[in-house]
């Protein structure tokens, strides 16, 4: 395969990485990345969707004893019970809604105006959050959760399903409105994005069937692994940012970028449709 389009797609897959669990959204990043490295033809959407994969298996591979432990334990642990309940629990909006508005939202969301104004007000409503008092925070950690403060932030991650939104910065910022801990909502956002973004993944590739290739496989492969590389970095570095840190910083970066994607689509530079 040609070394360039190998290139190519590490760094998709370096911005899937990197993109995925900041606040910042993965999708108009790898959409504007495409268009620059003229990778944004059917086959690089299916990629795209496909190095989620990666993404994924880097929060595994992170939290794979907390996991194990969890699963190891249902049977006699209470606190792992209830672990998995609440992901559970917080996952099934966005299975649900997903399932059922898959062909609204790609039809009618995937526009200029959607992106940039998801992008903007996402990072208004950052910046309005870590202006106001947040009060005593009342979760200090995962375990402390109930299964109505799963159920909140999982509807919040609803929001995500808006490209340009992201679902990692609306899990977040929904957890520190509920009064979680900057840790205990990020790392949250984190065990939510396995049963969301593997759903997604699969369910999507599924309708996408007819674009795999096998030929494509080690483009794919290049994808997959810097995406798990970069993605299981950026987690690491985000666990310490925000324990002494606002996110003030990625507000005003979306600002910036949610600016640039009406530039770039009032010039005609980039198509930002589906």
């Amino acid at each position: 395969m040609d070394f360039a389009l190998l290139l190519k797609a590490a760094i998709m897959g370096v911005v899937e990485g990197l993109t995925e669990f900041l606040p910042i959204s993965s999708t108009g990043h790898l959409i504007l990345t495409g268009a620059l490295l003229d990778f944004d033809d059917d086959r690089a959407k299916v990629f795209d969707i496909a190095i989620q994969s990666g993404a994924i298996l880097a929060v595994v591979m992170l939290y794979w004893g907390r996991l194990w432990g969890a699963l190891r334990d249902l049977p006699s642990s209470a606190q792992a019970r209830r672990f998995v309940a609440n992901v559970t629990i917080g996952f099934l909006p966005a299975g649900v809604i997903g399932f059922t508005l898959y062909k609204a939202i790609k039809a009618h969301l995937f526009n200029a105006p959607v992106v940039a104004a998801a992008f903007i007000v996402g990072g208004l409503i950052i910046l309005w959050v870590e202006k106001r008092d947040h009060g005593p925070v009342r979760i200090e950690t995962v375990d402390q959760m109930g299964p109505k403060d799963a159920l909140l932030v999982g509807l919040v991650q609803c929001l995500g399903m808006i490209p340009g939104t992201s679902r990692s910065g609306a899990t977040i910022i929904g957890g520190l409105l509920l009064g979680l801990s900057r840790k205990a909502a990020a790392e949250f956002s984190f065990f939510l994005a396995i049963p969301t973004l593997v759903g997604a993944t699969v369910y999507s590739l599924y309708k996408e069937r007819a674009l795999l290739s096998l030929a494509d496989l080690p483009l794919f492969a290049v994808g997959f692994v810097v995406s798990l590389v970069s993605a299981w970095l950026c987690i690491r570095w985000l666990l310490r940012y925000v324990a002494t840190h606002s996110f003030v910083p990625f507000a005003w970066y979306r600002i910036a970028f949610g600016i640039v994607v009406l530039v770039t689509a009032g010039t005609g530079w980039i198509s930002w449709s589906a």
